[in-house]
């Protein structure tokens, strides 16, 4: 009987790491996907100097957007009482919900083309591509809502998780980020030809309306007491 328990305890514990994994990739992959200054200039780099450049301002971001989640999931942490009152982490996941829908509508009606800035076709380090990615994301602590908007549906980052889950979650979400920029900067790789502002547009309206969709379906499912994102 004591082996089917710890049997059952450690089925319990790997579904849990990777329901962690899974929304860590999603959280990153959200986070990232938007075309604001980051995103263009990823796009522009890939075009001008080759997808190598484009890749590591891309990564530089990453790196940005793991320490915004370190301290939204740490932040969260200190008010772990508040959140974990069912009553009250309902309002925070619906809020939440709603907060991710306007971002949603934000992104579909951006101009991509406002971030559009001339860039050098001189090849210069990837170490340097890579910081000016990393400082452009920095310099916009506001993502610190975007990532709390997420944390908080899908109850991401809970203090009661073993250390080493955090750690694995924390690495999902920078996974996340990288699987977006190996993907944007393949494509743009690809479609080199066919890219220019319309399409970077057109790709903003896609990401803007996936976003709006899903946080309007999370959001009737809260209500509607079908699932309560735990």
């Amino acid at each position: 009987m004591n082996e089917i328990n710890e049997f059952l305890q450690q089925l319990v514990a790997q579904i849990s790491v990777v329901e962690t994994i899974i929304k860590g990739l999603i959280i990153g992959i959200v986070a990232s996907a938007p075309m604001g200054p980051v995103g263009v200039l990823c796009i522009q780099r890939t075009l001008n100097k080759g997808r190598a450049y484009g890749l590591v301002t891309g990564f530089g971001a990453a790196l940005s957007d793991i320490i915004y989640a370190l301290i939204t999931g740490y932040g969260l942490s200190f008010i772990y009482d508040f959140i974990h009152n069912h009553r009250n982490l309902f309002w925070l996941q619906l809020v939440g919900s709603v907060v991710l829908f306007a971002f949603g509508i934000y992104t579909y009606r951006s101009n991509p083309a406002q971030n559009t800035r001339p860039v050098s076709r001189n090849k210069s380090s990837l170490a340097q591509n890579c910081a000016t990615g990393f400082f452009i994301t920095l310099s916009n602590p506001l993502i610190i809502l975007l990532f709390m908007a997420m944390f908080t549906p899908m109850k991401f980052m809970l203090p009661e998780q073993p250390y080493y889950q955090q750690c694995i979650g924390y690495l999902a979400i920078f996974g996340g980020a990288i699987v977006w920029w190996l993907f944007i900067t393949y494509l743009v790789n690809k479609l080199r030809t066919r890219i220019d502002v319309r399409g970077i547009w057109i790709i903003n309206r896609i990401i803007g309306a996936v976003v709006m969709v899903a946080s309007f379906v999370s959001a009737v499912l809260l209500l509607t007491g079908i699932y309560s994102f735990h």
